[in-house]
């Protein structure tokens, strides 16, 4: 057996192998070793029977009903598992909404002429906000529109009597209705993870049902914060458009200065790459070829959908990136970046920098990226990845020969463009026309992270492989997305032979008549984890066309593989959309029937939408066709 081979049971990526090949001949730890050193973890916690969340605890309930069963303060164990269930959606609603109230700080500042770096890419795209926002377009200033767009998107966050408009206004007319009847549509983004945080504390809500409402509740504040953070980040930054590109670590390179850039918010991430583009004869005189930008996780989705820039890695394997020797600086701003990386990068010779006061990392160096002055802090970022260069470039590196073409920047609005080469007149009809006549069976989403429980990707490419074979077409954000990617799900040459005939007859049909010569590729990449809202406004298209609600639609998520709390608040806000949300690791509430039974069962009644829990990536896909095939049939389509 070879180095790579004993790793396969950990990451199905042969670069990851490589990596951990050299890891273990270095004796530098990963995640997967401290995965191993962690066994057996707690079985309390995993199926959400402890709480410490007041210092009486910690306390655990025994699921077997042998000794107490209840908490200190007498909480059951439906409610101990409804509380920690809330608190993870909250955590998950305050990361992606706080990536969107800085997006919403930035383009106010922008408005005022505090933040000169930054300027309006995509100014139809903000008309076209504005006008669902019921602000005034007509005769306007793009600048005074844009000030408007971003008071109102502030202006969300706090309680008010009105709706949440990134809620309230993105979704069908009949999940508005379904939200209002069950009391579910968030006050005030802010306000409703603020209140989960309340309701938790000892002593305030103890009704499990009553948790979950407020759960879903908060989850659809995620909803708002995801779109938000979309609609603001096409504005500044530019919205999406296909574009052919290359993934994996054979985008890093020997002779140039690598640059990766980590975590999930573009405003900083658009700064290096304009900046980078500036000093590339400095990376010349310090002997290099250029300086070569590379993207992990989340904020290589969203460089890779806008500028084609190469997504290095994600998720479960980002110490990988750092093993092979080669990349001189990583510059993460926050979300889903493992502390580990600066005792890898230690050892590797590589510089971590944090830029972001919420995520400071020990071992790493800081340096503080302000609106104001984000040009000027790129530039000291960058200047320190060639120093660092200087002093790598005539090591010896060890970069996988493994790069995997991947086809991106399918947003919402490329979508319909390439649409509307087929008809011109009603681009939905042969979106909608295919589903009814079966060669597109349905949709589905795949989204969130890499769990180091699962082989890496294993549970996205069997589940994405069997459903692209059943005609369905398959949608990818997030770290969900890199793991497709890194497997040629994104590459149009592998469309014919990974799709059913009707699928590829489809999207060869759109391909050829957007003059590609070809297909698009089996799998449409529509960027970051906030991204998921482009899947929505595609799904709200098609329900507003068709004048039904999204519950009767056959489209379904899946997580396969999630990690985040950010995983949880996103499949919560599908089930509440009314979705079919598969998740492919079992979550900590399976210590309560009650709860376990509202969320996979009871909460269809309510939202139409519900949670499958499989860990089994064949079961699950086979699952997920038995929902798309009951809703075709409630439409009378099968």
């Amino acid at each position: 057996m070879s180095g790579e081979q004993q790793f396969q049971n950990l990451s199905l990526d042969p670069a990851v192998q490589q990596m951990l090949a050299k890891a273990k001949e270095k004796n530098i730890p990963t995640v997967w070793d401290r995965y191993e050193q962690m066994q057996p973890q707690c079985g309390f916690g995993e199926t959400g029977l402890c709480c410490r969340h007041c210092l009486q605890g910690p306390c655990r309930i025994n699921p077997f009903e042998e000794g107490s069963q209840t908490g200190i303060c007498g909480a059951t164990a439906d409610v101990m598992v409804a509380r920690g269930l809330d608190r993870a959606i909250a955590a998950g609603t305050a990361a992606h909404s706080g990536h969107a109230k800085h997006l919403a700080h930035t383009l106010f500042k922008m408005t005022q002429g505090q933040a000169k770096d930054y300027k309006i890419k995509d100014p139809i795209k903000l008309k076209k906000v504005a006008t669902r926002l019921n602000i005034a377009v007509d005769d306007r200033d793009d600048n005074d529109i844009a000030r408007d767009v971003a008071l109102a998107a502030l202006a969300d966050f706090h309680e008010k009597d009105t709706p949440v408009m990134w809620a309230a206004g993105v979704v069908t007319p009949g999940r508005v209705k379904v939200l209002s009847d069950l009391g579910i549509v968030p006050k005030g983004i802010d306000h409703e993870v603020a209140e989960i945080m309340h309701r938790t504390l000892y002593g305030v809500d103890a009704d499990p049902v009553n948790l979950l409402l407020g759960g879903l509740r908060c989850s659809v504040a995620d909803l708002a914060g995801c779109y938000m953070g979309t609609d603001l980040a096409d504005i500044l930054f530019g919205t999406p458009t296909p574009l052919v590109t290359s993934a994996n670590l054979g985008t890093l390179k020997t002779q140039s200065v690598n640059i990766a850039l980590h975590g999930h918010n573009p405003v900083l991430s658009e700064m290096i790459v304009k900046v980078a583009e500036e000093m590339k004869d400095e990376a010349i005189q310090a002997g290099a070829d250029r300086i070569n930008v590379v993207g992990i996780c989340c904020t290589g989705n969203e460089l890779m959908e806008r500028h084609g820039i190469p997504s290095c890695t994600h998720s479960v394997s980002q110490e990988m990136a750092l093993l092979t020797g080669a990349v001189d600086a990583m510059i993460v701003d926050y979300q889903c970046i493992m502390p580990s990386v600066a005792n890898v990068a230690e050892c590797m010779g590589t510089k971590v920098i944090t830029t972001m006061d919420i995520c400071k990392i020990t071992g790493a160096e800081h340096i503080e990226v302000r609106d104001e002055t984000a040009s000027e802090n790129a530039r000291q970022a960058i200047r320190q990845a060639i120093a660092v260069f200087k002093t790598r470039k005539n090591k010896k590196t060890d970069i996988p020969n493994i790069t995997n073409t991947v086809v991106a920047g399918f947003s919402t609005e490329s979508i319909i463009a390439a649409l509307s080469k087929l008809n011109a007149d009603d681009p939905l009809a042969p979106l909608v026309d295919n589903i009814k006549s079966g060669n597109i069976k349905g949709v589905c989403l795949f989204a969130g992270c890499n769990n180091v429980k699962i082989p890496q990707d294993i549970n996205y490419i069997t589940m994405a492989a069997k459903l692209l074979k059943e005609n369905v077409l398959v949608l990818a954000t997030g770290c969900g997305a890199g793991s497709l990617m890194r497997h040629d799900f994104m590459d149009p040459a592998k469309t014919k032979e990974l799709c059913g005939d009707g699928l590829y007859a489809v999207l060869n049909a759109i391909g050829e008549a957007n003059g590609l010569g070809g297909p698009l590729p089996p799998v449409l990449h529509l960027g970051s984890c906030v991204d998921n809202s482009r899947a929505v406004e595609i799904t709200v298209a098609i329900a507003n066309y068709l004048g039904v609600d999204i519950n009767q639609l056959p489209v379904v998520a899946s997580a396969p593989e999630p990690t985040s709390e950010k995983a949880i608040s996103i499949g919560t806000y599908a089930v509440a959309a009314g979705l079919p949300t598969h998740i492919g690791v079992v979550p900590p509430v399976t210590g309560s029937a009650l709860v376990t039974t509202i969320l996979t069962q009871t909460v269809k009644e309510l939202t139409g939408g519900y949670f499958i829990v499989e860990p089994d990536p064949d079961k699950a896909a086979d699952t997920l066709l038995a929902a798309i095939n009951e809703r075709r049939r409630g439409l009378g389509l099968d």
